[in-house]
């Protein structure tokens, strides 16, 4: 094969990809978010969780939520520092799959802790402050997700912006979750809390404006 050839088809295969990073960073995200949920509750159907599947299943979809919550707004300061802007496009999509787990998570605890007993779990949101803070963050995540369809938006003007400036408060109230949740070992909620607010001091022009 010539050289220039061989050139060219190095060139045109730099070119596809970079037109095509976006989806295939979307084809990642919804491999690496659908594919671990799946072999959760297959997992969990067929009793191979170990002895508390129960636990298992609402630690991970819980812990699902949080990390793709983090990892969607580590993308905007991550894209800024080393400009690379596509990513931005990957944000509602991790958004997305956050409150997905979210919701995960509440049914495996309505489903496997209260058995759907909606009286005990109204109970449950009163008597615990951190399932109450868990409630409100999915409350936020539930309005993020609706509103982040491209029609609402627009419709929404300058309020859409406000109304997902909300994030913040409902990533500090997971963290809280978290961290109230956990009897015993708190490192671990504790970094998370730690990293929670890292990212939120990243924003603290934007959070000022909000108060004001």
């Amino acid at each position: 094969m010539p050289a220039s050839t061989s050139v060219v088809n190095k060139v045109s295969f730099k070119a596809v990809f970079l037109a095509n990073r976006v989806l295939l960073l979307k084809i990642t995200i919804h491999l690496m978010s659908l594919l671990p949920l799946l072999a959760l509750y297959v997992l969990a159907f067929d009793d191979q969780l170990g002895a508390d599947p129960v636990k298992e299943v609402i630690h991970f979809t819980g812990m699902g939520a949080f990390n793709l919550l983090l990892i969607s707004l580590l993308i905007t300061p991550i894209a800024k520092k080393y400009r690379q802007g596509y990513l931005l496009q990957t944000r509602r999509l991790l958004g997305l799959y956050s409150f997905t787990y979210a919701l995960c998570h509440l049914l495996s605890f309505l489903a496997f802790e209260v058995q759907f007993d909606l009286e005990l779990f109204l109970n449950e949101i009163i008597d615990r402050p951190y399932i109450t803070v868990g409630m409100v963050a999915l409350i936020i995540l539930f309005s993020l997700a609706i509103t982040s369809l491209a029609s609402l938006k627009r419709k929404m003007g300058k309020n859409w912006q406000k109304l997902h400036n909300w994030v913040y408060l409902a990533l500090l109230l997971i963290a809280l979750h978290f961290f109230w949740s956990v009897k015993s070992d708190i490192v671990e909620p504790a970094i998370y809390f730690i990293i929670a607010i890292l990212l939120l001091s990243q924003r603290k022009d934007k959070i000022k404006r909000w108060f004001k």
